[in-house]
């Protein structure tokens, strides 16, 4: 501080000599500064702590700067604010074309004495003083003098650097109190041509003649050593380094670096960016085209070369493709030819009942006599007992589709499929197992054929009444036809003389297994046990069996399948009488001939009732006691069904009626 102190002392000596021996010229017109233009503006302290005579000094200080330069509206023109806790200007850069109004103006200035707001006296040059309302010319150098007393009462150092960015060049002036901190925050670099500390404003004249010079001196960059790398750019009494475009100034200010855009990411390359000084090329990663605006990338199109051999559809990858399918199909181990998937094949699925395939989807529906339910998935039964006049006398029983009637215990439903009464005499499921072995012969086998015709002659054949199955055995067993295929007899004839004789073996117990798992199935017809239709199995055979018969005789029996043994010539009556059921004499029938079987068929009784399979019926005393009481059962028996008949007529009526009531 010190040693700064000396030098301003020496300064203002030699300055004093200076103009007592007329060292130094007045400023007149020919000596006015021919720099160049200038818009310069003056930014006083007017705070508290400048006195009176102070600010007289600093008002001679301004006047002393302008007889030195050219003023005019084409030349150098000059602004005047002055701040203190607030801003004034006092007038603008396009106020005054003359010298002696600018004079007039600083000679009219009062001062404000208030505080010290530097930082908004900066902001308001920046954003008021240096514009073009206010007389600011483009192009042209702008230059801020601040002259100040004290330490800023608020923050500079963020708005002068905002200043510096926009072009300003600013000198600090400091006197006394000034803080020397504050000061080289507002002023531009270099320092030591921007920034000027005096102890008294009496001395402030120093940097009046050092800002004469630097702005009306010399082009120091033409007549010193400069050392910039690049571009010397000078300004009023100093210079500075500029780059060459794609460069950036190093912190020395004289040499520059390459500004490496990529590295800065500053592009706007989609994958590669290729860095030159201050400038970039893109370019794109292998499998890449780059497109006409020099900056994106897309994928090579591979598939668009025609040669990819997809079935359904070819996907570009990078350096590359491969094939893909529509949606239901799967692609093959060949990567290009597409399979449907079938998901029901597959079991892929959820439907209860029947799932319908399409390619890679499925619908559900349902069996015949169920609706699908709202979530297509499930089936629900068609209740026709509740839908439809079904004529039951005793029970409906809803089934896919249909329904049946069914009779009380003890009681057998009609021919006419609805009514109920002790007996009937021609509704029963019949299936023939004939023997179609190689002892049988061709010949002989068509007897067995004429057998059966007259077997079917003898009953009442009917969807609703007696249903007929067929099958022939030897070492295989075929089933000719089930129990619902035919609903005549003259159906169920015609194709059992259609029937082709298969040779072979004697597996009579298959035969019996394949009856029993499969012949009196409801899949092939046979109806529901709960219906009380008699089933009946009739064996035909003319020889030894070549397996075991006990176990699946014994089966059928116990599953309530009346079992009829007809044997000829070489058949085993031990094996029949195994087959047949109880009693004997009534179910076992054997001849030596095949000529007689025809007999055998004429005595043959499969549906008829027990009274009538034994040859005759007992008559009863209509007056005995038990005959009495039977009667009595009979008849109470009817008075309850058709109480209950009544009852339920009586609630449909009264259904109906409220029906009509909630109409009204």
């Amino acid at each position: 501080m010190k040693m700064r102190q000396l030098r301003a002392l020496c300064g203002f000596i030699l300055l004093t000599l200076a103009v007592l021996t007329n060292a130094r010229p007045k400023a007149g017109p020919e000596q006015k500064c021919k720099s160049g233009p200038v818009d310069l503006v003056f930014l006083i302290d007017s705070s508290r702590s400048v006195r009176p005579h102070e600010f007289e000094t600093m008002r001679k200080f301004m006047i002393d700067i302008l007889n030195t330069l050219d003023i005019g509206l084409n030349a150098t023109r000059v602004g005047v604010v002055q701040y203190s806790s607030q801003v004034r200007s006092e007038f603008t850069l396009k106020a005054h074309a003359k010298l002696e109004n600018m004079v007039k103006g600083i000679n009219q200035i009062i001062p404000l004495a208030q505080g010290t707001m530097t930082g908004l006296a900066i902001k308001y040059v920046m954003n008021e003083a240096f514009t073009a309302e206010a007389g600011d010319r483009p192009k042209v150098p702008n230059v801020a003098v601040i002259v100040t007393d004290g330490r800023p009462q608020d923050r500079v150092a963020e708005v002068a650097a905002e200043a510096r960015e926009k072009g300003i060049e600013i000198y600090a002036v400091g006197v006394a109190r000034a803080d020397m901190t504050s000061l080289r925050a507002m002023a531009s670099p270099p320092f030591e041509d921007h920034v000027f500390l005096v102890e008294s404003f009496d001395l402030i004249h120093q940097f009046g003649l050092q800002f004469q010079d630097k702005l009306c001196g010399v082009d120091l960059c033409l007549e010193s050593d400069h050392s910039c790398e690049h571009i010397c750019e000078s300004s009023p009494g100093s210079y500075h380094c500029l780059c060459l475009p794609g460069y950036t100034l190093n912190d020395d200010g004289k040499t520059c670096a390459a500004i490496d855009l990529c590295a800065e990411g500053k592009h706007d390359c989609e994958q590669i960016c290729i860095s030159s000084p201050g400038s970039f090329t893109c370019d794109c990663s292998k499998g890449y085209k780059l497109h006409d605006d020099k900056k994106t990338c897309s994928m090579i199109d591979y598939c668009s070369f025609g040669n990819h051999s997809c079935d359904h559809e070819c996907v570009s990858v990078l350096n590359g493709y491969h094939c893909r399918c529509n949606e239901g199909y799967r692609l093959l181990d060949d990567g290009k030819t597409c399979q449907a998937i079938d998901l029901c094949a597959e079991g892929k699925h959820d439907c209860e009942q029947i799932c319908i395939s399409a390619p890679g989807v499925f619908t559900c529906d349902c069996n015949k006599g169920f609706e699908l339910n709202k979530d297509k998935k499930t089936c629900t039964n068609m209740d026709l007992c509740n839908t439809v006049e079904h004529g039951c006398e005793h029970q409906c029983v809803s089934t896919p589709g249909s329904y049946y009637c069914i009779c009380p215990e003890g009681q057998l439903l009609q021919e006419d499929g609805k009514s109920c009464g002790t007996c009937k005499s021609a509704n029963i499921d019949l299936v023939l197992l004939i023997d179609g072995s190689k002892s049988v012969r061709p010949q002989n086998f068509e007897l067995v054929k004429k057998f059966v015709n007259q077997v079917v002659d003898s009953l009442d054949v009917s969807a609703h009444g007696t249903r007929v199955g067929l099958v022939q055995y030897s070492s295989r067993v075929r089933t000719e036809f089930p129990l619902n295929m035919y609903h005549t007899a003259d159906e169920i004839k015609a194709a059992v003389m259609k029937v082709e004789y298969m040779e072979k073996g004697t597996m009579t117990g298959l035969a019996l297994k394949h009856m029993l798992e499969n012949s009196f199935s409801e899949a092939e017809g046979a109806r529901p046990s709960g219906r009380n239709i008699p089933r009946v199995g009739l064996v035909f055979t003319d020889g030894r069996s070549q397996d075991d018969i006990t176990e699946y005789a014994k089966k059928a029996k116990e599953a309530g399948i009346t079992m009829y043994a007809v044997g000829v010539g070489k058949a085993v009556e031990d094996e029949l009488r195994v087959i047949a059921s109880e009693p004997l004499e009534k179910h076992f029938y054997y001849t030596t001939d095949f000529t007689a079987i025809s007999t055998i068929a004429e005595n043959l009784k499969l549906n008829v009732c027990p009274e009538e399979s034994q040859g005759e019926i007992e008559v009863k005393d209509p007056c005995a006691c038990e005959s009495l009481v039977e009667f009595q059962q009979a008849t109470m028996s009817s008075l309850e069904q058709i109480t209950q008949k009544l009852a339920g007529m009586t609630a449909r009526l009264e259904q109906l009626e409220n029906q009509l009531l909630s109409r009204k």
